[in-house]
């Protein structure tokens, strides 16, 4: 269920016989449930080339049907890279174990070669890792290069070509595709998927997986729902519906069941939520000037996917493989006038760099940040406290529990004792 994935484009033309050039790497952004793997392999299938898969719990060996993974036949048709690799045990594989190896299999396919009437050329896919949260990431910089988060944010966005989502591109000709539907109609696609994740084996999916992995862990209360394969949408919310097997009445099952159903419904509506506002901030509110044009692709109506998806991507990959300006026009969200894009602000709580009035604004009404300050004014507070009772003295403190003895007394004699 990842919000992004790419595509390292494809065939190299008739005009480039003899010539070495670069291809464009292809983005599809997207919420869960619009589509992205669907476009991607028909764009590798029919542009010729290889998909790199980095959803952040496909990696894991197991749950193939929760982590919505293609099928065996659908990576045959397209050779698919990043897959059921990793051993649903090791909980400490992080983005950049995927960032060194995903990296190396794209640079294999960034360059194109036409010798005679033969095609040399790789098409890729990526899905970026959206999954860390800024904690961890703060620790793997600081343990990796010996500063600070937001010192090593601030040397990137220093750097030649570097902006607000950080340094130089890695891979510059970047061809970003957004797949976004109408909420409602989106919802609805959800729900729908998670019926048919049941129909076509869920929970056998689900028993096997937690007898295999997780049993043992649950009766040492060793287990970890925050880390690895474990923290992924769909195995969490059937928790008591799996502890529970052979444990109580099938009424009471019937009810977990039903209960976990709705839960995993509730929780991917809310996760398609949060990965459209992650787009739209990072990839057009506050594209910065290093960020390369997105071109929306409307989905809801998948009656018309080849005329409103399939076709207009195909014309705009080609556009970028060519080394022309696509014709359709690249989506532009409005902003203020008078708002400072690149404005720098510190946030000492948060240990973190904003770049832009608008980042910062939503910064400071985010749920990290209020945490952070709400912890603060908790240890001020205990602070204040710790240094008012020091400075009591005994007198005054044998003075205050008169009071409260008398305030105690007072209150017997109005209760008539």
């Amino acid at each position: 269920m990842a919000a992004v994935a790419a595509a390292r484009a494809v065939s190299a033309g008739p005009g480039l016989r003899g010539l070495k050039r670069t291809l464009p790497l292809v983005v599809i952004l997207g919420a869960t449930g619009t589509g992205k793997s669907t476009l991607a392999l028909q764009l590798g299938q029919r542009l010729g080339g290889e998909i790199v898969s980095a959803d952040s719990m496909q990696v894991y060996e197991g749950l193939d049907i929760i982590t919505n993974k293609v099928s065996a036949q659908e990576q045959r048709m397209c050779q698919h890279h990043m897959i059921s690799f990793v051993d649903p045990l090791v909980t400490n594989y992080t983005v950049v174990d995927f960032r060194n190896k995903a990296t190396a299999l794209i640079s294999l396919g960034k360059t194109a070669t036409r010798l005679g009437g033969c095609k040399a050329a790789q098409a890729k896919k990526v899905f970026f890792l959206v999954t860390i949260s800024p904690k961890q990431r703060s620790l793997q910089v600081f343990e990796e290069t010996g500063i600070s988060h937001s010192e090593f944010l601030h040397r990137q966005h220093a750097e030649e070509g570097g902006g607000p989502l950080g340094g130089p591109l890695k891979f510059p000709n970047l061809c970003i595709l957004w797949l976004h539907a109408e909420q409602t109609v989106l919802d609805e696609r959800l729900d729908k998927r998670v019926d048919n994740m049941i129909a076509a084996g869920l929970l056998d999916e689900l028993r096997d997986f937690h007898r295999r992995y997780n049993e043992k862990k649950i009766v040492e209360n060793s287990q970890d729902y925050q880390h690895g394969i474990f923290q992924s949408i769909g195995f969490k919310e059937f928790h008591e519906y799996l502890i529970t097997e052979g444990k109580c009445t099938p009424e009471t099952r019937n009810q977990l069941l039903k209960k976990g159903i709705e839960a995993l419904k509730q929780v991917t509506k809310r996760y398609a939520r949060k990965q459209n506002r992650w787009i739209k901030n990072r990839f057009l509110s506050r594209p910065g000037p290093s960020v390369p044009p997105v071109y929306g692709l409307e989905v809801s109506d998948v009656s018309k996917w080849e005329e409103s998806v399939l076709e207009p991507a195909l014309e705009i990959v080609r556009s970028f493989i060519q080394g022309h300006k696509p014709a359709a026009t690249p989506v532009k969200m409005p902003s203020s006038e008078t708002e400072n894009k690149r404005s720098y602000h510190m946030c000492d709580l948060c240990d973190r760099i904003i770049i832009g009035d608008r980042e910062w604004a939503a910064h400071m009404k985010s749920k990290s940040h209020l945490h952070q300050l709400k912890k603060r004014r908790r240890l001020d507070s205990d602070a204040i406290t710790t240094i008012e009772s020091q400075s009591i003295s005994p007198d005054h403190d044998k003075e205050l529990k008169e009071k409260g003895s008398l305030g105690q007394n007072d209150e017997e004699l109005k209760s008539g004792v």
